[in-house]
């Protein structure tokens, strides 16, 4: 079916919603054109202007939200397992039978029911891709069915190791050991990029994947980051080393993506701009643009999920993060649910001037929508004014409902709803340079090799060059970059620190690298699921 289409260009079709800096003025205009969108979905407007799967492959996509960027699941283990947050108990908010508490202590069992959420969500996902391959399907579909197929089981390898691979729908199979899932995915994968390894000199001539910078649909540089994310942890998976294939993946992406760090001069309009607060600034600018509510299209993003508050929801960080009061300083229309923390030693790991901190916490007295300080009528300190603190004074019983530097690398806009419309990275270049930067490095013994990658970013910060760097210097910058980004626990595990002692958390059980099988799994399986050792 063919259509008239009105499209609005703004210095490209790509890159509509960001400023462009080679041009001394934006040109606008609009013209018609005529093209086929059979099996596509296009949206029009500059915040959430683009292709989107359509047709069979829908219900597969849409399951990434399941988890990824909300309470309960996936985003929730990640985060509160390690070093950078964690969810206090506030009084009567937040016990919630003590899993969170016993989440950041690393006392977890299988009866927490965040891990069967997580495991549901990537099954269900899982269940999806079987059903849509079941039917007819173009190569391109299939491809990425199978991509995403391998990204849920790759969720499922690195949380659980030891799970079932089911390739048919409604089928059931064997335990697999965490090897078996490794080879599966590795080589799902290898599959869609029509290659039988990766080299240093890759053809993905033979691919029916895409090239295009379409982060909604998985391509072969979406497939591409999470081959190079598989071999960078696959000593922690398998036993066996294999950077220098994640080294070349994300070699290749850099140097033959159409992407680019967003930095100086890519720019979106600050959606939470307080008409009577002139510290907000009117845009966003560099790092913080990434992750904007309006940050469909970035130039940095390969591979995103797609979140609105209407038609794609899953996404509320505002509410989780948020003191309640604080749903006056962007007049949103739900209450905020004044959970998670940011663990002040994270906090503090930023420079003063690293432009990622400003970006990624909310902290300080608060302001209401008119400039009028934010106040608390139940504080529980001698000020009424809310002020996030860095410092938290306990993790249990009574944390301070405003202690706790607050995530907002993800930002807010004014009148928002519960769900948020900002766009979840699974995979951006920022990424993908610390990405080849470690494997580099450990490939070959020398962790200076990831001093051009790691400085191109700190350049971005606003931060000094690094002259010299050893393994925790990295992960400290990589910690820096990604937070939020769901890859903490993943990093302090492949950087052997996720057994340490950090705040309020003592516990060394080396067996916690994966989660327990949750229980309600193993009641459901007629003992076709063991245990996880140590669990």
């Amino acid at each position: 079916m063919n259509r008239f289409i009105k499209l609005t260009f703004v210095c490209s079709m790509l890159f509509t919603a960001y400023s462009c800096t080679d041009l001394d003025e934006v040109l606008e205009d609009e013209l018609t054109t005529e093209f086929s969108d059979d099996g596509v979905v296009v949206i029009e407007g500059a915040t959430d202007g683009g292709i989107l799967p359509s047709g069979t492959l829908t219900p597969a996509y849409n399951r990434l939200r399941n988890g990824s960027a909300g309470h309960g699941s996936y985003y929730s283990a990640q985060e509160v397992s390690s070093d950078e947050m964690a969810l206090g108990q506030k009084g009567g908010d937040w016990f919630d039978g003590g899993i969170w508490l016993r989440m950041h202590r690393h006392t977890f069992d299988s009866s927490n029911g965040t891990f069967n959420n997580i495991w549901n969500d990537a099954y269900g996902g899982i269940g999806e891709v079987n059903l849509a391959l079941s039917g007819s399907l173009s190569p391109s579909e299939e491809a990425q069915a199978k991509t995403l197929r391998a990204f849920f089981y790759w969720r499922l390898l690195d949380n659980f190791g030891r799970v079932k691979i089911i390739t048919t729908a409604g089928g059931d199979a064997p335990q697999a050991t965490s090897q078996q899932v490794f080879d599966f995915v590795e080589s799902e994968l290898l599959g869609v990029l029509g290659i039988g390894a990766v080299t240093s000199s890759l053809d993905l001539s033979g691919s029916a994947l895409g090239t295009a910078a379409e982060p909604y649909i998985v391509g072969q540089y979406a497939a591409l980051g999470l081959l190079a994310k598989l071999y960078l942890n696959a000593e922690v998976y398998t036993g066996t080393a294999r950077y220098q294939e994640a080294d070349w993946a994300a070699t290749y992406i850099i140097d033959n993506g159409p992407y680019q760090l967003c930095a100086d001069g890519c720019t979106v309009q600050n959606l939470a701009k307080r008409p009577a607060v002139a510290s907000d600034p009117d845009n966003l600018e560099g790092y913080a643009a990434v992750f904007a509510p309006n940050n469909q299209f970035n130039p940095e993003m390969i591979w995103s999920i797609r979140y609105d508050a209407v038609s794609a929801t899953g996404m509320n960080f505002s509410q989780m993060n948020f003191h309640y009061s604080t749903q006056l300083t962007y007049a949103l229309d739900q209450q905020p649910w004044n959970g998670y923390q940011v663990v002040e030693e994270f906090y503090n790991s930023y420079e003063a001037n690293d432009k990622r901190k400003t970006a990624n916490f909310l902290v300080g007295p608060q302001l209401d929508f008119g400039g009028n300080a934010l106040l608390d009528f139940a504080a529980d300190d001698p000020d009424l004014q809310l002020n996030y603190t860095p410092a938290i004074n306990e993790l249990e019983p009574n944390s301070l409902r405003e202690s706790g530097a607050r995530a907002a690398k993800f930002s807010f806009q004014l009148f928002g709803r519960q769900e948020m419309n900002n766009d979840y990275p699974i995979f951006r270049l920022g990424q993908v340079h610390l990405l080849r930067a470690e494997a580099r490095s450990r490939a070959a013994g020398d962790w200076s090799l990831s001093l051009p990658d790691v400085n191109a970013l700190r350049d971005r910060a606003g931060v000094a060059a690094l002259s010299s760097i050893d393994a925790a210097g990295f992960l400290a910058e990589r910690g820096r970059e990604m937070f939020q980004e769901s890859s903490r626990r993943t990093d302090q595990i492949r950087f052997g620190t996720f057994d340490d002692s950090w705040w309020e958390k003592t516990n060394s059980d080396a067996f916690r690298s994966v989660f327990p099988i949750p229980q309600a799994q193993i009641d459901a399986s007629s003992g076709s699921l063991t245990q996880n050792p140590g669990y």
